[in-house]
């Protein structure tokens, strides 16, 4: 197995984005699940007169009851540094995974909350959290994070109703003046490329809005984060420390003929995001000559907040295509008629299997699949090849694979202390050149990698948060080389 020659991010440095989180950030998210638990039991001793069998409710109360004293302690024992303790056999995957790793990393006296690596321990935390609700009758297929997430999707209306006007009117409209067929398109890019320039910039911020971020976060601020326009994007382009569109889009071009190729989103947050991933999703195969399919690759379990679960994936059309979504917007019947078509778009695309999970649509939570699994490991993506075959020969199939947001990224690299010079291809390791790679990073986590020496020495200087404000980004692209 390959083990990278720096250590990795770990709470040992009190100034590091490593440390806010565990001191500040888990325990505000933590708090808000037992909040959110809390209100669901008294919603239901509410109405246990005309909610059913009152056994059933009173049992469905007392394991929430259970629930929040478990997370309770979890908390606490965070907040003193206590042991991790194994996570118990719950009948779902990966307890051997985390629970191996904890014995080895206990064996070297890092088996506190304080001493663990940063990417394991957040990890072990959401896999921890899954074990609470899976134990029990009645919580099994509860998702903690779920009313947060429609909350903050709804809340995102006004963004998505603005930018779905743009694209599906403008947007659509110019192509159609452009060229009329793809085998045109094909002959003149140059047109396409101006507005994928457009796309990967929509799709990379569109990841600011992540759940697990904004714990101070007001409505305003988020509506400003998701501020995609034309001039948004301009102002931002400058803060894209390493940007390869070029290479993207010369490797995009290179996929023409044989009916296009296949592309592979591997989903961060859902809401928000997860829309921008439509629209450039449906940018590649419904405008250009180069892509025939787009699969994308959820969690199977609640994780890191606010990413993209079966149930959500399959939520977010039939939201896009109610009227009730966006009733707090303009009237306007044009907007909503290019909206729904944009939308019923997806919703084939998805009845014909062009749009695919990578999982049955109808995944429940907790359910295991080889393909899916691997995602939510504690372990980088160095040795997918060992860990997750199946995962790792399925994309081996794909002409670029899209790496979606922080995580993914923390993942790629390790989460360990590379220097920020270091190549992209270097921090990858042994999974460089297994399949096309396409990394799309809003700075959310102090590991940081492909930024000029002096630039990152300049920024280091400045005392400015760059690594893991989400004001600084990375467009980082790395070719198929290999081919076992």
């Amino acid at each position: 197995m390959y083990e990278a020659p720096y250590p990795p991010w770990d709470f040992t440095d009190k100034s590091s984005f490593a440390y806010e989180t565990v001191v500040k950030r888990w325990p505000i998210i933590l708090t808000s699940i037992i909040d959110n638990v809390y209100r669901y039991n008294h919603e239901l001793s509410i109405s246990a007169s005309d909610s059913g069998d009152p056994a059933v409710i009173e049992e469905r109360i007392a394991e929430g009851k259970d629930i929040i004293s478990k997370i309770g302690k979890l908390k606490y024992d965070m907040g003193r540094d206590r042991a991790l303790e194994p996570i118990p056999e719950d009948g779902e995957a990966l307890v051997e995974t985390y629970n191996s790793e904890l014995d080895r990393l206990t064996s070297q006296g890092k088996g506190t909350w304080l001493t663990v690596p940063w990417l394991y321990s957040e990890c072990y935390l959401y896999r921890i959290l899954r074990s609470y609700f899976v134990q029990t009758k009645h919580w099994k297929s509860y998702d903690p994070f779920l009313s947060q997430k429609q909350e903050t999707f709804q809340k995102s209306s006004k963004a998505i109703y603005r930018e779905a006007i743009r694209y599906s009117s403008e947007l659509a409209t110019t192509m159609h003046e452009l060229q009329h067929e793809k085998d045109i398109l094909a002959s003149d890019p140059e047109n396409l490329k101006v507005i994928f320039e457009e796309m990967i910039q929509m799709c990379l911020w569109g990841n600011a809005t992540d759940l697990s971020m904004l714990t101070h976060m007001s409505h305003d601020d988020i509506q400003h984060l998701q501020s995609v326009g034309h001039d948004a994007q301009a102002a931002r382009q400058k803060y894209i420390l390493r940007d390869d569109q070029d290479k993207v889009w010369e490797h995009l071009t290179s996929l023409a003929g044989n009916g296009g190729s296949r592309v592979d989103f591997v989903l961060d947050n859902g809401g928000f995001e997860l829309y921008t991933d439509f629209v450039f999703a449906d940018f590649l195969v419904t405008y250009t000559p180069y892509v025939s399919k787009v699969v994308f690759h959820p969690k199977l379990i609640p994780w890191f907040v606010s990413d993209v679960t079966p149930p959500d994936f399959k939520s977010t059309i039939s939201s896009l295509l109610s009227p009730a979504f966006f009733s707090s917007q303009p009237d306007l019947p044009d907007a909503h008629a290019h909206l729904r078509a944009m939308v019923s778009r997806w919703a084939s695309y998805i009845e014909s299997g062009v749009f695919a999970l990578s999982v049955p649509a109808d995944t429940p939570l907790g359910a295991s699949n080889p393909k899916a699994d691997f995602w939510t490991s504690p372990w980088p993506y160095w040795n997918m090849k060992e860990l997750a075959r199946e995962t790792w020969e399925d994309l081996k199939a794909s002409g670029l694979v899209i790496l979606k947001g922080d995580l993914n990224f923390r993942k790629l690299t390790g989460d360990v202390q590379w220097p920020p010079s270091t190549p992209f291809e270097t921090a990858v390791g042994p999974l460089a050149g297994s399949f096309p790679i396409l990394s799309l990073r809003t700075n959310k986590a102090d590991v940081v990698v492909g930024v000029d020496k002096e630039l990152a020495e300049k920024l280091d200087k400045s005392g400015e948060k760059w690594r893991y404000s989400g004001k600084y980004a990375l467009v980082l692209f790395l070719p198929k080389t290999s081919g076992d």
